[in-house]
């Protein structure tokens, strides 16, 4: 930002910028002009500084600094872990990593914890974190542990090499037992807070592959397996929506109240994960066992086969 000076003439600078910026305090354009991102005629400065007429005033304000996750003694249920990587099975209602709102209390304080220091792999904020679950989510997240583990998983995840499906419970029924909705999901062009299905040329490409295991016609509702070929943001959420049949339980694209199943929880559990080992040859596929909120659905329900080869040491 630059300004030049017209007025003000005789005035300190940290006086005449806190006229000129009231988002920031006076303290913090001190604070900036020690640091060098305020300069006078192109030279550092100091706050005493009086204004003269048409001097330039260049002003940068850098953007935050993320803060760093710090460990925390948060008890997770480890499904699988070695020197490489660790698959947790994450309860509804806890938040992945720190952001506005959720500074801390996440599932990256309890590994940062469990694990030790991981150096900020992939980023201080979410250090390990190659994919995420909803807050509301349950099931199966892996967490890479170095950063040719993070490098590795997230280039299968962009690669669709891994596996992720998941049970929803919805409300009624999909007309066709089972099929693929293909679109493109962005944000809602109204409620920034939602995703929704948007016209091609806009939004990314969203593909989930969905199976009716049972329907409940007490409850008007049925358990759906969800396979992702993608990984959007709420994807299965936004495209059950898509179809006239929003999850169970979902806060931000249903009623709950209105519905006659009532969990407590968003139906969604993230079952089964597999994925190539970042480091040896071997396909880690693990299963998350199904919450007991899934009971009413799964009385009398085959559930299908995997046609991966379940992981069952842990090493």
């Amino acid at each position: 930002m630059r300004i030049i000076a017209e007025d003000g003439i005789g005035t300190r600078l940290d006086q005449y910028l806190a006229g000129q910026l009231p988002d920031l305090s006076r303290a913090r354009i001190q604070a900036l002009i020690k640091t060098g991102d305020i300069l006078v005629n192109g030279k550092t400065t100091k706050a005493k500084t009086p204004i003269e007429f048409g001097m330039t005033i260049e002003v940068n304000i850098p953007e935050p600094e993320p803060a760093e996750a710090q460990p925390q003694d948060i008890p997770i249920s480890v499904l699988y872990e070695d020197k490489d990587v660790i698959v947790i099975d994450k309860e509804s209602g806890m938040v992945v990593h720190p952001a506005a709102g959720n500074p801390d209390g996440t599932l990256v304080n309890a590994v940062l914890f469990h694990c030790g220091d991981l150096s900020g792999i992939g980023g201080v904020e979410r250090p390990g974190i190659v994919h995420r679950l909803d807050k509301d989510t349950s099931g199966c997240i892996v967490v890479a542990k170095n950063d040719t583990a993070h490098l590795s998983l997230t280039t299968q995840f962009a690669n669709r090499d891994t596996s992720k499906i998941y049970l929803a419970a919805v409300q009624g029924c999909p007309r066709e037992p089972e099929g693929t909705v293909f679109t493109n999901i962005g944000r809602h062009p109204v409620n920034r807070l939602k995703m929704a299905v948007v016209n091609p040329g806009s939004g990314k490409p969203a593909i989930t592959d969905y199976k009716v295991l049972r329907y409940d016609a007490a409850t008007d509702s049925s358990l759906v397996m969800c396979t992702l070929h993608t990984g959007r943001t709420h994807q299965i959420r936004v495209h059950m929506l898509h179809l006239g049949h929003p999850l169970i339980g979902d806060p931000i694209y249903a009623h709950p109240q209105r519905q006659k199943a009532r969990p407590g929880r968003l139906m969604l559990h993230a079952w089964r994960l597999a994925f190539n080992h970042p480091a040896k040859n071997q396909r880690i596929a693990i299963e998350s066992a199904i919450p007991p909120e899934y009971t009413p659905w799964l009385i009398g329900t085959e559930l299908p086969q995997w046609d991966e080869e379940p992981t069952v040491s842990m090493m």
